[in-house]
């Protein structure tokens, strides 16, 4: 399975390294080399330019800025968060400096996410670069701050010369790559990270939401249908068996019912006569009284059995919408009172038991949230995702077990099967912080971890890191990078083969 993954990760890498390559025409920009004042050509010298709203991420590689020349523009739109393509919107780029604006509006991409600006500034200065985008969801800005434009050509080649960017241990990962596969990047952040305590936890139904239906008589049951089987969905009031005691010498509930049902009828009748006969004072009020009393003796007896029997047998309806969860009875089977027959569940609310070592006793009372990893799928949910709560924890132990139960209820994301086991990562309320990324930026080597911190969105630089705890969907960072560093979440595994394969040039982005 493993060399599986590994196979497919390598096509795909091989398609999008391929599929670049037809697309790099729109690298060439039409920009001729830019000269300095004493004729000096200065090719391929660019400037990188990143910013992020939330909406978009602007890649941008452009000529310095220089007074009174052509600057080409060349920007990469991704939507947030899905950091895919942007498409059918139109773009208007703004260079403000000193209240003087050069302006170039674009109707749609020149390629899918890829706009390709020509600006020709009129004053030197520090300004800003603004993008506004419109699109069928209405209108966005970008912007990039600090933007120089120079005077002199000559000062502006070499002071975007002047920037280095790291070239050991890093690979250059296009944005056309990158659109092309599940890609994502975010910034690391410094959050409240309290102990976790990782474990497992049995999936039970919740207290509530499954009901077991007993018998209340003896007799043989009957199946009132060949599809009531476990699975089988069923509504409130649904008839599923009867229990007859036909034909038994003791306990014959059908001998029961009729035996009431003719002492209700006799009594009734009874009671009517006299009721008739008192209205010309033919019968004291003392009789009728008497009559009135067993009658409704009668008719109690008559009417509790009536609820739940008829001439044939109990009639065992489901009390619930739901499914039946659990049969214990055959069709033909024998059954006394108070004996269960079938269990009825909505499984909508499930409880999550899970047991402690002794040690985190103290801390159980701290526990506020929690994350549960599913085996069967591998994917991770955080409490409140499943409109969870912390019901309850032990406070002690008993002699069949030294371990300390905790509880949690959440709803049912049908990916969660009663008497199954899943991870639970119990989370403890925390005044400290910690440097937090998610756990599917991380890539381990030999026991080894491992993270790509992006230089720009095209170039990223391999970083080992020291990892503290994890609470299934964040991972601490104890060493490796800083507060507000942007790591790739998604994708990494296909840029550590671009890096393996070496059919990238780590210092290469685009064909100018």
């Amino acid at each position: 399975m493993k060399y599986k993954v590994l196979l497919i990760a390598m096509l795909a890498f091989i398609y999008v390294s391929c599929g670049s390559k037809v697309e790099s025409d729109l690298h060439d920009h039409e920009s001729d080399p830019v000269e300095d004042e004493h004729g000096h050509a200065h090719e391929n010298v660019k400037i990188q330019l990143t910013a992020y709203s939330d909406n978009f991420e602007l890649f941008a590689e452009a000529d310095p800025f220089v007074v009174g020349q052509k600057s080409n523009v060349l920007s990469h739109f991704s939507n947030m968060p899905d950091f895919s393509p942007l498409e059918n919107a139109s773009v208007t780029i703004r260079l403000t400096v000193n209240g003087k604006i050069a302006i170039q509006k674009l109707s749609g991409p020149t390629r899918k996410g890829i706009y390709s600006f020509n600006l020709k500034p009129a004053f030197a200065g520090n300004g800003e670069l603004l993008f506004d985008i419109r699109t069928e969801d209405g209108e966005f800005q970008v912007m990039v701050e600090n933007v120089e434009v120079f005077a002199d050509g000559h000062d502006a080649i070499h002071k975007a010369e002047e920037v280095e960017l790291p070239t050991t241990n890093v690979v250059a990962f296009t944005k056309e790559q990158s659109w092309k596969i599940d890609f994502a990047t975010e910034e690391t952040k410094q959050e409240a990270f309290g102990q976790v305590i990782k474990t497992m936890a049995q999936v039970q139904p919740a207290p509530g939401d499954e009901i077991l239906v007993s018998a209340k008589t003896n007799g043989i049951v009957g199946f009132l249908s060949n599809e009531i089987l476990e699975g089988k969905n069923v509504s409130a009031g649904d008839k599923l068996f009867s229990i007859s005691g036909k034909g038994l010498a003791d306990n014959n509930s059908e001998l029961r019912f009729a035996e009431a049902k003719s002492n209700y009828e006799k009594e009734k009748s009874n009671y009517d006569r006299l009721k008739e006969l008192a209205k010309d004072k033919i019968v004291s009020d003392k009789e009728l009284a008497i009559a009135l009393n067993q009658y409704e003796n009668v008719k109690a007896i008559y009417d509790n059995l009536n609820i739940n029997f008829s001439a044939s047998g109990q009639s065992v309806n489901s009390p619930m919408t739901g499914f039946v969860n659990q049969l214990f009875v055959q069709n033909g089977q024998y059954v006394e009172a108070g004996q269960p027959i079938v269990c009825i569940s909505q499984n909508k609310s499930l409880l999550l038991h899970a047991e402690v070592q002794q040690k985190y006793a103290s801390i159980l009372g701290q526990i506020n949230s929690a994350n549960i990893r599913t085996s069967n799928d591998n994917r991770t949910y955080s409490l409140e995702q499943l409109n969870g709560k912390v019901l309850s924890f032990g406070r002690n132990t008993n002699t069949d077990n030294y371990m300390i139960p905790v509880n949690l209820q959440i709803d049912n994301a049908n990916n969660f099967v009663p008497g199954s086991f899943v991870e639970v990562y119990l989370k403890t309320i925390t005044n400290s912080l910690a440097l937090t990324i998610p756990k599917s930026a991380l890539l381990e080597e030999q026991g080894n971890f491992f993270v790509f911190v992006q230089i720009t969105p095209e170039l990223f630089e391999k970083r080992e890191v020291k990892l503290g705890a994890s609470d299934g969907l964040k991972t601490e960072i104890i060493k490796g990078i800083s507060h507000g560093d942007r790591v790739v979440t998604k994708g990494a595994v296909l840029i550590k083969l671009a890096q393996s394969t070496g059919t990238l040039d780590a210092h290469s982005g685009h064909v100018h």
